[in-house]
């Protein structure tokens, strides 16, 4: 009888959502039908979002890719010899070898899409846990040194210094500390949180275990918003199995360690990624903006002191802490140390997600990574770090993707989403939807972010009829709401806008709105 092959088909959304399910099953039935023994492992996406269903099969020479793979082409696949590696259309060759994934640096992204996401063996034999076995032999204060040594800043978007918020709630007296993380995932154009969840969830596990071994917490709450049944699966399976080897709960591999972790699900408000409102909602109360101080360090979750990182900044711990500081901040440039997952969206040829270390430009994850529009026509406008993010024109597309070079142009890295526009674009169209945005999303507790954003929306109404006099009356707008609002979606909602007039002033003109 003939040896069982490997195949591996993603159990991750994009991949379901283009169709995997049914790939999978005409594999698994033509191997029946063949007589031939197949072992077929769910993997994680490669992030190679144009090539999904991505089919790979394990050979001699390594892991040879076919896609994308609709479940009509299976037969001919079989036909083409595709379990030895045997040449087909759709045939990518080494998967490893792809130039779009040869060329990144993958630290937090390293066995996405090569592991079974939800076996912790399959964890443990690529480094997982390795990181936490030896936080166990290290004191709270030397973990949080580490973290503080390699320089990571929270990857949500204020990068804040992970480590000195550590600190602080390491610091602060409380018999109840707690470690929670912000998987509210909303910002257009961004599903790196979502991937690590579905198709790497012990890494956040672990990741949030150190930290809570850091600072002496004991319960920790993962915020998932409702849009994303598969992640929460994921989540809660991985849990359940942590749970029963010890990896979570009490006496943490016989260390006489505790820390209890769940899962939350909010409704999928914008705002509740804000962290505080994120706390009210966790406590059961309407997601709105806590004023601060005092520090969610201080008094967060019931009053407690809590870490509260976003996933990507707790999914970069276990590295950190398993190859040392000195390991993790010698990728990056200047004070944006370590990598960050970037996601290629919108108008673009090759979306999917890219992890460089800081350094990389615009310019070159546009074309060398993204191959320009998907139309075909040329880039007119990207938009970096979501919804409240600036639009940068061509003319920044060389700035480094560094936080400090990004503000330096007006841009912000924010949670590493960009949006591609080509020249068909309105950028008034885009200002006007920024506003709406605001307007639909804020938590209406501040006046400058609730009334702000509804007379925005009028005045680019009136400035886009032809009263090009109204935009002075837009810039004062701006200026309150930057100036004036509690959080950051109001005093970030003026950025894609005076971007806009700045930067494409010509849509201003006699352009009308649909």
């Amino acid at each position: 009888m003939n040896a069982a092959i490997t195949i591996y088909v993603p159990r991750d959304s994009t991949a379901l959502a283009l169709g995997a399910d049914e790939v999978v099953a005409a594999i698994v039935a033509e191997a029946e039908k063949r007589g031939q023994p197949i072992k077929l492992v769910r993997n994680g996406s490669r992030g190679m979002f144009w090539l999904e269903p991505l089919v790979e099969v394990a050979t001699a020479a390594g892991r040879i890719g076919y896609g994308p793979v609709e479940p009509e082409d299976v037969g001919k696949l079989f036909d083409a010899g595709f379990l030895a590696g045997g040449a087909h259309r759709l045939a990518l060759g080494l998967v490893e070898e792809i130039p779009y994934l040869k060329k990144q640096e993958r630290l937090t992204f390293a066995r996405v899409g090569i592991t079974d996401p939800l076996s912790l063996d399959d964890y443990l034999a690529h480094e997982g846990y390795a990181g936490l076995q030896r936080a166990l032999t290290m004191a709270g204060a030397e973990i949080v040194q580490e973290v503080l040594d390699s320089g990571l800043r929270g990857r949500g978007g204020a990068a804040f210094p992970t480590g000195i918020k550590w600190k602080t709630v390491a610091a602060t007296s409380a018999a109840q500390k707690y470690i929670v993380c912000n998987a509210d995932e909303g910002d257009s154009g961004t599903f790196s949180d979502r991937m690590v969840m579905e198709d790497d969830p012990f890494m956040l596990i672990e990741g949030m275990t150190i930290a809570a071994l850091a600072v002496g917490a004991t319960q920790g709450y993962i915020y998932v918003r409702s849009e994303y049944p598969h992640a929460i699966a994921a989540l809660d399976q991985a849990i359940s199995t942590a749970n029963r080897r010890q990896y979570l709960g009490e006496n943490i591999l016989g260390s006489g360690r505790s820390f209890h972790l769940e899962v939350r699900k909010g409704a999928g408000a914008y705002i509740c990624g804000e962290e505080t409102a994120l706390l009210e909602s966790l406590e059961g109360k309407r997601g709105v903006v806590r004023a601060k101080p005092p520090l969610p360090a201080i008094e967060g979750l019931f009053g407690k002191p809590t870490v509260i990182n976003n996933v990507i900044s707790l999914a970069s711990v276990p590295i950190i802490l398993a190859r040392g500081a000195a390991f993790y901040k010698n990728y990056g440039m200047g004070r944006s140390l370590g990598t960050l997952p970037m996601q290629l969206a919108g108008n673009i040829k090759y979306g999917g997600l890219v992890e460089k270390a800081f350094g990389v430009t615009l310019r070159d994850l546009l074309l060398d990574f993204g191959g320009g529009t998907a139309s075909g026509r040329p880039i007119r406008a990207v938009q970096v770090g979501g919804p409240l993010g600036p639009y940068l024109p061509e003319s920044l597309f060389d700035t480094k993707l560094d936080y400090e070079a990004m503000a330096a142009v007006g841009g912000m890295l924010g949670h590493g989403g960009i949006v591609v526009f080509d020249d068909s674009v309105n950028m008034a169209s885009q200002a006007r939807y920024a506003m709406h945005f605001c307007a639909v999303e804020s938590c209406g507790k501040c006046t400058p972010c609730r009334i702000g954003s509804t007379r925005g929306v009028e005045v680019i109404d009136k400035i886009v009829a032809g009263q090009v006099q109204q935009i002075h009356l837009l810039r004062d707008l701006c200026d309150t709401m930057i100036n004036g609002s509690l959080c950051a979606m109001g005093s970030m909602t003026p950025l894609p806008v005076l971007s806009a007039l700045d930067h494409f002033p010509e849509d201003f003109g006699e352009v009308k709105l649909n």
